[in-house]
């Protein structure tokens, strides 16, 4: 398995820990409290993906771009974006989430069989606790601290580009981009700076790649490797 190492991501996370506000012991105990509730794990040696991959958003888009989608190879897909592609008829190969997307239809998705990479940051421990215990499906579980031996960090920071980072750690030769709004007027200011977050990264890791994605075209010029 390839991609990001944690050595290179901790300049980042801290980063973003020093932006937000957010508490790095939070994340940690979080991160704990995922491997203790978690079942049996999926080996990341275990996960491979290849080809295309539709790293698929749940943007306004979605449903507009599902011949994108159908053209994959396979599909990675943030939060929500995975029920409203079952919804479709479309599967997907990985959802991964922090819970806070349809968490009942994770569920329903993850007990069918769709392996979930379930991330524990520091505000989300409740919908771990209520949410991990009940599912007998596998999971892989992440964190963006330091990894530890059942608690992956691929890296990435909201659920769209973590699905990115996890694609390009199992081997996805190129990355497509259906559902994805990087701007949004019609939300909140903390999401807003999360968002630009997840534009930076996006283009740290297309750069790493040696790939362009379509949704950096026309922005390249105004970003900055984090």
């Amino acid at each position: 398995m390839v991609g990001l190492t944690f050595a290179e991501w901790e300049p980042v996370y801290e980063a973003i820990l020093d932006d937000f506000g957010y508490d790095r012991a939070g994340d940690e105990r979080a991160r704990d409290l995922l491997a203790e509730l978690v079942g049996r794990t999926i080996e990341p040696a275990e996960a491979s993906l290849s080809g295309r991959v539709a790293v698929a958003g749940a943007g306004p888009t979605l449903e507009d771009e599902l011949g994108i989608v159908r053209a994959a190879d396979a599909v990675v897909a943030a939060s929500s974006a995975a029920a409203r592609l079952d919804d479709r008829g479309v599967a997907v190969d990985w959802i991964v989430t922090d819970l806070d997307g349809r968490p009942a239809r994770t569920t329903e998705l993850a007990e069918a069989g769709t392996p979930v990479a379930v991330h524990a940051h520091g505000d989300n421990r409740p919908a771990i606790e209520g949410w991990v215990p009940r599912v007998e499906a596998t999971v892989l579980p992440t964190t963006q601290a330091a990894p530890t031996d059942r608690v992956c960090n691929f890296g990435g920071f909201t659920d769209g580009d973590r699905a990115a980072f996890l694609a390009d750690a199992f081997g996805a030769d190129r990355l497509v981009f259906p559902g994805w709004t990087i701007t949004d007027s019609g939300v909140s200011a903390e999401k807003e700076r999360k968002l630009a977050w997840a534009e930076r990264l996006l283009y740290w890791l297309e750069r790493r790649r040696g790939e362009r994605f379509d949704l950096l075209d026309g922005r390249r010029e105004s970003l900055s490797v984090p």
